[in-house]
């Protein structure tokens, strides 16, 4: 099969398009043939060295993809040859392996794909939409008639963050950073949009709340942003750190007079049980139309290096996905 490969970290150039051997799936396991491949932020962390994961070189980056099932191993139940899927993770490690052609998953790493929604869509759901269902339900514990500001709403976690909220009937308000940025979120069903380049855009978004404040806020970049939200959250409220590119100075004592608490969180560290819990709430709202991944490019797959330096942008719109 063809597969992207990286020999050693570095930037973008150092993935390589080879041929590898086809994978086979052992006990437990599931072959897919993707059709759609997912590139991430965390993919490029990876690649470069900046992330804190074990790497055997050479490897082949990539977690998120959709596909058909080629092939199953023995004591798999869910799945048959044919079947319409997606992948969130692989058997071969943390953040691996999904940039080819075939990749041999875990069954609990495997989720049907409705017939509703298309590979490159699929291919969309695992990192973003996973990120994004933890972040809201299982970390801040958002609920209904709730006011949420999702601080970056346009990238593949806003987006995914916003039709969530949105479908639980909890308020959102949303920022980007460029005129389709914004446009995009309104599409989403945000009840308010803002230029987060704009001077005034928190005195906008105080005054929305007539003061109060959003109850949970979802932070894409916390070194530039996380003392502003401290001065705007609401008393009691939950500030959950998705991204971070850097440290920031924060008076503490600003979550000290709101009782607000501030959760980092990582995929990774999810356990199994919230795991399966939050696909199974993504499977359902695929099937019900209620989510819809936003695509913003298709590249074949040997444009990998493309990819890493289109998602490593500022102002991202939708989601990047290769096409092996």
């Amino acid at each position: 099969m063809k597969a992207i490969r990286v020999h050693q970290f570095g930037g973008p150039e150092v993935m390589k398009l080879e041929d590898v051997p086809d994978p086979k799936p052992s006990a437990g396991q599931v072959l897919v043939r993707l059709r759609a491949v997912g590139v991430n932020p965390v993919d490029t962390y990876v690649r470069s060295g900046g992330y804190a994961v074990n790497i055997t070189f050479p490897f082949i980056p990539g977690s998120d993809g959709a596909g058909v099932v080629e092939d199953t191993g023995d004591g798999v139940r869910r799945f048959q040859r044919g079947d319409r899927v997606y992948i969130f993770g692989t058997t071969s490690g943390i953040r691996m392996v999904a940039y080819a052609e075939l990749a041999v998953c875990a069954e609990p790493q495997v989720g049907p794909l409705p017939i509703n929604v298309g590979f490159a869509e699929g291919a969309a759901i695992g990192v973003p939409y996973s990120t994004a269902y933890r972040a809201l339900f299982q970390k801040a514990q958002a609920i209904p008639g709730e006011t949420v500001f999702i601080h970056g709403a346009s990238g593949g976690v806003g987006i995914a963050a916003t039709q969530l909220a949105v479908a639980r009937g909890i308020r959102v308000i949303g920022t980007a950073g460029t005129e389709r940025g914004c446009e995009l979120v309104k599409q989403q069903g945000a009840d308010l949009i803002l230029d987060h380049h704009a001077p005034d855009y928190l005195e906008k978004l105080t005054a929305f709340t007539d003061g109060r404040g959003p109850d949970v806020i979802l932070e894409m970049l916390a070194n530039v942003n996380l003392a502003k939200d401290l001065s705007v959250i609401a008393t009691y409220g939950r500030i959950v750190v998705i991204g971070n590119r850097g440290t920031i100075e924060i008076n503490p004592r600003a979550a000290m007079q709101r009782d607000a608490v501030i959760m980092g969180m990582v995929g990774l560290n999810a356990p199994e049980t919230d795991v399966a819990s939050s696909h199974a709430a993504l499977t359902a709202g695929l099937a019900n139309g209620s989510l819809k991944p936003v695509i913003n490019q298709e590249l074949p797959l040997k444009d990998a290096p493309k990819a890493h330096e289109l998602v490593s942008q500022p102002g991202a719109s939708g989601k990047i996905v290769l096409i092996p």
